[in-house]
């Protein structure tokens, strides 16, 4: 017993230098919304009182261990560009920015036409995006002007041209879908195809992605952005509680949102890097990614549409 209370540290020991940074994909997000502690009916639990060690946590059931991985950077129909990591944010680097408008210009293979799209970052600020509105505008549009509106919990902005444009065709599957601005800003996000109405013009107005690196990454640092590999619909801020009640808040956090869909739990119990691989084992809902920032652990969890619980050999 001895000998697997020393590697159950040991573990933790390295699932919390794990958690010190951030990982990420394709997606960039922040939480939209807190879950209010009334919102299930039930108080949040006893308060963990602060300068305690581990004694002071009910959760400590050893189970083998499950590695905190978050998910790749994942394909597009477009391929998978070269890209840079502006603090923790991918940024494809196929393709020319205009950071003022967070939008992107994409040269299509045969070099006469783009798509246009906005940024992961925009994504992160806005959060979970629920409408996308195109302008009813056909032919010419002028740089700075809007072809489409959108719309989050606590954003509404506009899609802007970076340059002067003929506009192509509008990605429908937005208005339907436009969650995809924030699971796929760079792929199956684009918001509009167009034809520049001067063809050098992006070239002398746009700029790459190693030009925009510094002022993107002032803009994240300002904003206190963090990237994601999928949106979360919420976070469940749990500092200060006793480990038994953050898990009840968590299992009754999933039951709120629908199979796929993920959400942010934050925690300064310093056991839960383990807590959570053991907790994930046994429910089946994977951890997709987790950073910790000073004294705060967070974790994004997906709720399975069929979760498989499992056990690991230790």
């Amino acid at each position: 017993m001895a000998d697997r209370l020393a590697a159950e540290e040991a573990r933790a020991g390295r699932l919390e230098l794990e958690a010190g940074g951030p990982r990420h994909g394709d997606h960039f997000h922040v939480m939209g919304r807190e879950m209010a502690a009334s919102a299930a009916g039930t108080s949040p639990g006893p308060r963990r009182p602060r300068g305690r060690g581990r004694e002071s946590h009910a959760c400590s059931t050893f189970f083998p261990r499950q590695k905190l991985v978050a998910q790749g950077t994942p394909k597009t129909s477009f391929g998978r560009p070269a890209r840079m990591e502006i603090d923790g944010c991918s940024l494809p680097e196929d393709r020319l920015y205009d950071l003022e408008n967070d939008v992107w210009w994409a040269a299509d293979p045969d070099g006469t036409t783009a798509r246009v799209g906005i940024l992961g970052t925009l994504g992160a600020f806005a959060g979970p995006f629920r409408s996308l509105t195109f302008r009813p505008v056909e032919g010419s549009v002028a740089r700075g002007r809007s072809v489409a509106t959108l719309e989050s919990a606590r954003f509404t902005g506009a899609v802007r041209m970076p340059v002067d444009v003929v506009l192509l065709e509008r990605n429908d599957a937005l208005e339907r879908r436009p969650r995809l601005l924030n699971d796929a800003p760079y792929g199956e996000g684009w918001v509009v195809r167009v034809r520049p109405a001067r063809s050098e013009e992006p070239g002398e107005r746009l700029e790459s992605a190693g030009a925009i690196a510094t002022r993107l990454e002032a803009q994240i640092r300002s904003r206190r952005l963090h990237c994601w590999p999928a949106t979360p619909e919420f976070e469940l801020n749990e500092v200060g509680l006793e480990c038994s009640a953050v898990l009840a808040r968590l299992r009754e956090g999933l039951a709120t949102i629908r199979p796929g869909e993920s959400l942010l739990v934050a925690t300064d119990d310093p056991t839960s890097p383990i807590e959570m691989i053991r907790w994930s084992d046994q429910t089946g809902h994977p951890v997709l990614a987790s950073r910790k920032d000073d004294t705060v652990y967070q974790f994004l969890v997906r709720r399975e549409a069929d979760p498989k619980p499992r056990r690991r050999p230790g």
